[in-house]
């Protein structure tokens, strides 16, 4: 029992269960909040016959529903009649309200167009109005950015590119802002930017204008440069020479009126060119407009690019200076060519110096000074290349002045030219040796065009004339009447002349150098004792050795050499006076033409002794012996004679010599002659020698020891020169004598009376006279005084060869 009850509870529990959801089921079916799909779905899950059951329940609500519509229809339905009621009415007043409302609106409507017209006038006036002050308040924003804009344009149509930087910047930070919501605002803002491109373009194309203008004109510059400091300097010298009183006092008073007339004449000069120049005074600012370099600094500086600018200026000068420093390959043909060399250089750093003083920073001191170092190498290397092919002196001297104005001109501007007064200094050195060779052939075309011959005066004029080209004086010629003959020749004023000449070009070298009087005065006296020296001593020395210069030209060139000699005491006051130095001054050199001189008349001494030889030798060699001869002529040879008269007329022509120099010429001829006769007799050619041509040979040897005695040169002690025939005339005395016997028994004894004859000398003339004795006496065997003297001169050969092996033995 208790088990059945258990299962009629749960079943009816169950049955609840059901029941409870079908009303929910229903409740959310009714509410249309849920999807259907899930409610169903919970219904139909639980029994097979469900849905009978669920239909059942609908059913049932659904007749609920229905019963609860009829309820509230019944109570509320003659409400509803009533209403219809008076709905139908009113019905008849409605239709009349409508026509009276719909007349009332139609009339309303047309009073109202012509309100409404003006109404819709006033709200378009009031719109527009409102536009209209809107707008003006827009353009009142705008405008400033325009006006601006347009000014930037008109600034960029002038070329006022800085200007234009600036009125950017305002637009930039202060205008555009304020109406940056406009599309030309943003139109130009993107065309700032390639307008200041534009600006560095164009500013940049003007430098580039800027740097080929001065690259051309900088000779210009440079030429107008060097030329104010080359007037500024003459003004300086000028005016320092009227202010310097004592200035040359102590040279001659006519000289000095000289100088003083020429220093006032060139003052004058340079006032009247100071005068007609003083308007026309010219710079580098007159010349070139700078105008570019500044404008392009300034906009590179406002754009922040001022770093690259300069870098950029910096690096295109020094390609232009190493294109300006490069000269022509002809340059050292003409003065021409270094002088615009000169001006395009100065040119140059005259511009880099005016941008160095008129800008900040651009170029520095430090900058100029590394291009200028940079440049003065390049410019002594090039000048000592080129002026190392001028010949000219002329041309070198030019070179100079130019390179004393070129230092002068850049040192005025602040830059150090000490290397280059140190580079002149070697440059004088060549023109020195340009001078000396132009003096070289000016001394050997006087040298050619002298006659040697002494200088002829017919009056008191043609002698003051001479002695005012040369310091001659002699108190024994004075007093001679005219005409009368001076003992140098024409040459010897010349020379003179010419080499004051020498001096003073040397001076203009040495002007303007910034030396001292002491250097100046060492300087001319080095160079003239080059001169001395070396080329009027070779031009001597050639002219000594030339063939056609004979003994009378080199009697004439010892006399010239000796009044040189005596004049260069004169060329050292000369110099003296010119740089206004005492000789008597410690460091003051002296001339060395003294020894020059005497090298030129000991060279002209030894050549006329040679050439005195030479016409000895001549005479020798158109001797004709007859060595054969059985007996002399009685008289002396032709040749010899006319030997003896050429030299008895030359030594006549030395009687204007030094006495020394003709004593030894004439010394020197006699023992040549002496020396030639001993050799004509032991030539080996000759074979034999007759008795006869001993005694012609003796004849001769007479008659040059007469010509001895006669003392054709004065000055001679005793028989001096007698004793240059002294080993010829003992030998022809004892062939002549035959005092073989004396010969033989006194050989080696100092008192021997012949003692200067050789035995081997005597041994080769014995035996030429052996076989001549020979050859001629055939029949000699047949005459016992023939046969007696054979045996005699075979005795004495024999003797006088055992002498000879006797001396080589010793020997």
């Amino acid at each position: 029992m208790a088990g059945k009850s258990k299962s009629n509870l749960s079943e009816l529990y169950l049955e609840e269960n059901k029941d409870q959801i079908y009303e929910n089921a229903l409740a959310e079916i009714q509410s249309f909040e849920l999807p259907l799909g899930t409610t169903l779905r919970s219904v139909y899950d639980d029994q097979p016959n469900a849905h009978q059951k669920f239909m059942e329940k609908l059913d049932a609500c659904i007749r609920n529903h229905d019963r609860e519509i009829e309820k509230m229809c019944n109570f509320h339905h003659q409400g509803f009649v009533d209403a219809i009621t008076e709905l139908l009415k009113v019905r008849a007043d409605a239709e009349k309200l409508k026509v009276q409302v719909t007349d009332t609106n139609r009339r309303l409507q047309d009073a109202g167009k012509e309100v409404i017209a003006q109404t819709e006038e006033i709200i378009r006036c009031r719109v527009q109005q409102r536009n209209i002050t809107t707008v003006v308040e827009k353009l009142q924003l705008c405008l400033p950015v325009l006006e601006m804009y347009s000014k930037l344009k008109e600034q960029m149509s002038v070329k006022r590119y800085y200007s234009a930087l600036k009125t950017m910047e305002q637009l930039e930070n202060v205008y555009l802002p304020r109406v940056s919501q406009y599309r030309f605002c943003q139109i130009m803002m993107e065309n700032l930017p390639k307008l200041r491109e534009e600006i560095k373009e164009i500013s940049m194309s003007d430098l580039k204008d800027f740097l080929e203008s001065i690259r051309k004109h900088s000779d210009r510059i440079g030429e107008t440069a060097m030329k104010q400091a080359q007037q500024q300097k003459t003004f300086s010298t000028a005016l320092q020479k009227q202010n310097n009183v004592n200035y040359g006092r102590n040279m001659h008073l006519g000289r000095n009126r000289i100088l003083e007339s020429k220093n006032e004449i060139t003052l004058k000069r340079t006032f009247e060119d100071e005068d007609e120049h003083e308007e026309e005074v010219l710079t580098a600012q007159d010349l070139v407009d700078f105008s570019p370099v500044y404008r392009c600094l300034h906009i590179y500086s406002v754009l922040g690019d001022g770093e690259i600018f300069e870098n950029y200026y910096r690096k295109q000068r020094r390609k232009q200076a190493r294109l300006v420093l490069q000269p022509q390959s002809n340059m050292h043909e003409t003065v021409e060519g270094y002088r615009r060399y000169f001006s395009q250089i100065v040119g140059f750093f005259v511009v880099e110096d005016h941008i160095l003083h008129v800008t900040q920073g651009l170029v520095t001191r430090t900058y100029t000074d590394e291009l200028w170092n940079m440049a003065l190498s390049k410019i002594i290397a090039v000048l000592r290349t080129h002026s190392s092919y001028c010949s000219d002196p002329d041309l070198v001297l030019e070179l100079k002045n130019l390179i004393v104005v070129f230092a002068d001109t850049l040192q005025g501007y602040g830059f150090p030219v000490n290397r280059l007064f140190d580079l002149l200094f070697e440059i004088r050195d060549q023109y020195n040796e340009t001078l000396l060779k132009k003096w070289s052939g000016l001394f050997r075309d006087i040298f050619e065009a002298d006659n040697y011959s002494p200088i002829p005066v017919a009056n008191e004029e043609e002698y003051r004339i001479v002695i005012s080209k040369f310091p001659f004086q002699d108190p024994e010629l004075d007093k001679q009447s005219f005409p009368k003959k001076l003992p140098m020749s024409q040459s010897v004023p010349q020379i003179y002349m010419q080499v004051k000449e020498f001096i003073y070009a040397s001076l203009k070298f040495s002007e303007s150098l910034h030396r001292s009087s002491t250097e100046i005065d060492d300087m001319l006296r080095k160079s003239t004792n080059l001169l001395l020296t070396r080329t009027l001593s070779s031009c001597l020395q050639n002219l000594i050795k030339k063939p056609h210069i004979g003994l009378t030209e080199l009697v004439q060139i010892i006399i010239n050499t000796t009044h040189l000699e005596q004049a260069c005491k004169y060329l050292e006051d000369f110099i003296s006076n010119i740089t206004n130095i005492s000789q008597l001054t410690v460091h003051t050199a002296r001339l060395y033409g003294l020894s020059t001189f005497k090298d030129a008349r000991h060279a002209a001494e030894g050549e006329i002794y040679t050439k005195l030889n030479q016409k000895i030798d001549e005479f020798i060699q158109i001797a004709d012996y007859d060595w054969t001869m059985s007996e002399s002529d009685g008289r002396a040879s032709g040749y010899l004679m006319d030997l003896i008269n050429f030299l008895r007329s030359t030594f006549q022509v030395f009687t204007h010599l030094p006495g020394k120099v003709a004593q030894t010429a004439c010394m020197s001829a006699c023992q040549h002659l002496s020396m030639s006769l001993m050799q004509m007799l032991l030539d080996s050619e000759l074979k034999q020698i007759s008795m006869g041509a001993i005694q012609q040979f003796n004849l001769d040897v007479i008659q040059c020891e007469l010509f001895a005695s006669s003392e054709p040169v004065p000055g001679f002690q005793g028989d001096t020169l007698q004793l240059a025939f002294i080993d010829l005339r003992q030998l022809l005395d004892l062939f002549m004598v035959w005092d073989w016997s004396t010969y033989l028994a006194d050989y080696g004894q100092a008192t021997s009376k012949y003692l200067r004859v050789n035995p081997s000398t005597a041994l080769t003339l014995l035996e030429k006279m052996k076989d001549s004795s020979k050859k001629n006496n055939i029949f000699a065997q047949f005459r016992k005084n023939d046969r007696d003297k054979q045996k005699l001169i075979e005795t004495v050969v024999k003797q006088l060869r055992s002498l000879v092996n006797g001396m080589s033995q010793h020997t």
